[in-house]
């Protein structure tokens, strides 16, 4: 059964999206955001050779001075994918791109902190899957 949009639509609530960073990410950072911040940015890349890619959602949260992004990624395959960690790196490099073009810099004029975040529900384990790339 696919519920990859049933699981779009609860991760497109900002409480949903806070609990699940502070249920399941233990660093201080996570204690130290503004999650009254929390912010949809949007998902949706056309790269330079006018490719279009999609994230499942996308979301900044401030911390201290500056913004913090949080690219989700829902993924509800039936079977594994080992490709997985090349897919999130594009999605990544296309959301930088995108950060770079609307001058969304931090202050220091360097790229904001991006934590990819990839939801798994299949089987075998995700673990089970970091051996196989």
């Amino acid at each position: 059964m696919d519920n990859d949009g049933s699981y779009k639509r609860i991760f497109s609530e900002p409480r949903m999206v806070q609990d699940l960073l502070k249920g399941y990410i233990h660093q201080d950072w996570v204690k130290e955001a503004d999650f009254s911040t929390l912010a949809r940015v949007k998902s949706d890349h056309i790269s330079d050779n006018w490719d279009q890619r999609f994230n499942d959602t996308v979301w900044k949260v401030k911390l201290r001075d500056s913004w913090i992004y949080v690219c989700i990624m829902l993924e509800f395959q039936s079977r594994p994918d080992r490709f997985m960690p090349l897919r999130m790196m594009t999605y990544l490099g296309l959301l930088y791109e995108d950060i770079v073009r609307s001058g969304q810099l931090l202050q220091t004029g360097r790229l904001p902190p991006v934590l990819p975040v990839v939801l798994y529900n299949g089987t075998p384990r995700l673990a089970a899957l970091c051996g196989n790339i």
